[in-house]
């Protein structure tokens, strides 16, 4: 059963390294992500699922330890998925023969906050949804993580639209700040029902990498009564970023 969510953005500019100089502009979303990470904490559960967007290749399950890296961002940092040691080490001190690159951008990502706040609290897995997965699929996967009586929280990776701005990555499209104003609140309110009907073509129109993420949590979280809290909610970038909590 499902006792609590985590939805987090998963921008590789999360990580302070990356950004650079930039580094502050995203100061906000990372102090939200860790007091979302916190509610998971305060749930006890028995085991932490991770999902984010994947493409087929890192589409996974990834269990513990499954490293990672960002030196496609230009950055020499690996990550491990749920290890409590090693995480931040660099990769010229690895085993070379290791696959460093096994999880997908998004899920390094959620390697990377679960190190920095010191995850211990339950084993961590990892599953990447791929962008086209119809949402009943979705939907299914996630009744399938919460099924049976095993305490299960899930750390949800994804953006929402990438076409806010001139300068997004997607231009701008005027159906990108309803789009995203809707999702905000069904994130915010843990309303299962919205997120289970987002519409799967407009969201790929936006470039929104959360909608099958967010579908996975909605069919995880049938059922389970838990209630909705919105933490972030901006397009610094002009991509939306969202962080809210279930509980």
């Amino acid at each position: 059963m499902l006792v609590a969510a985590a939805v987090c953005p998963c921008p590789p500019l999360l990580v302070p390294g990356i950004a650079a100089g930039a580094a502050s502009e995203l100061d906000s979303a990372r102090a939200a992500c860790t007091d979302a990470l916190g509610v998971l904490a305060a749930a006890r559960p028995d085991r932490l699922v991770v999902v984010g967007p994947a493409d087929e290749s890192g589409r996974g399950p990834h269990p513990q330890g499954t490293r990672g890296s960002f030196r496609g961002f230009g950055v020499d940092l690996g990550v491990r998925l749920g290890a409590a040691e090693g995480v931040a080490e660099s990769l010229a001190e690895r085993d070379e023969s290791a696959d460093e690159d096994a999880l997908p951008p998004s899920l390094a990502v959620a390697a990377w906050l679960l190190e920095r706040t010191g995850w211990t609290c339950a084993p961590v897995e990892g599953l990447g949804v791929g962008e086209p997965l119809a949402p009943e699929r979705c939907v299914q996967v996630g009744r399938d993580i919460a099924a049976g009586d095993e305490r299960v929280a899930l750390l949800v990776m994804g953006d929402a639209s990438a076409c806010r701005t001139l300068k997004a990555p997607g231009y701008l499209d005027e159906r990108a700040a309803p789009f995203d104003a809707e999702v905000a609140r069904a994130l915010g309110a843990a309303d299962v029902a919205a997120l289970e009907t987002l519409d799967a073509g407009l969201a790929y129109e936006l470039k929104a990498s959360g909608r099958a993420p967010w579908q996975v949590l909605a069919g995880a979280a049938e059922g389970a009564g838990l209630g909705g809290t919105l933490l972030y909610d901006d397009a610094p970038y002009g991509v939306g970023y969202v962080v809210a909590t279930w509980s």
